[in-house]
């Protein structure tokens, strides 16, 4: 099987532009579904969302998956966790998770790129969760003022059970959806 579905597709064919769209579709949906905490932060399935695309597409298509859902979200449409869009929203407490999500649809494709190993994806989805984390608490610390520890409560703490156990998730259901849309374009 390939390893991602463009091994031996063009990125821009019509099926590939096609799914793409539904993924990128499917990840400004993730962002409502939430769990708001008392903090004002939310616990989404954009973590989730985008580790599976990380780990299914091929680095150009997870990249520009990733893009359009930015970039929609800088321009105002509300595809950022709860319901929020704007440019503000992208420099404010919790933009840094949204570039992360980003970072993270380029290095799991780098990282995941050879064929399904089941240890080594859950490893590389894992190690994401926490980049995500720690990122969006680095950026907390350096947006909100707040020292580091006040910034890993917030951040960190928080999310990173459940964003351990949707990256594991996500690395077990891959190969099903690699197979899927593998299948989707020949």
């Amino acid at each position: 099987m390939n390893n991602s579905i463009t091994k031996t597709k063009n990125t821009f064919a019509t099926q590939n532009l096609v799914l793409m769209a539904l993924f990128a579709a499917v990840l400004c949906v993730s962002a409502y579904i939430s769990i708001p905490l008392p903090n004002g932060s939310h616990i989404t399935a954009l973590n989730f969302v985008v580790t599976l695309i990380g780990l299914v597409f091929a680095l150009e298509q997870s990249f520009l998956i990733s893009l359009v859902w930015l970039l929609l979200g800088a321009v105002g449409v509300p595809v950022f966790i709860g319901g929020q869009g704007g440019i503000g929203y992208l420099f404010g407490q919790y933009g840094g998770y949204s570039f992360a999500f980003v970072i993270i649809a380029i290095l799991l494709p780098i990282f995941c790129k050879r064929e399904y190993n089941r240890i080594s994806f859950t490893i590389a989805a894992i190690i994401s969760a926490v980049f995500v984390d720690v990122f969006g608490s680095i950026w907390i610390m350096i947006i909100g003022g707040i020292n580091l520890k006040a910034a890993f409560i917030a951040g960190f703490l928080p999310f990173i059970v459940l964003d351990t156990i949707k990256a594991i998730v996500a690395a077990q259901i891959a190969p099903v959806f690699r197979r899927i849309l593998n299948n989707a374009i020949d």
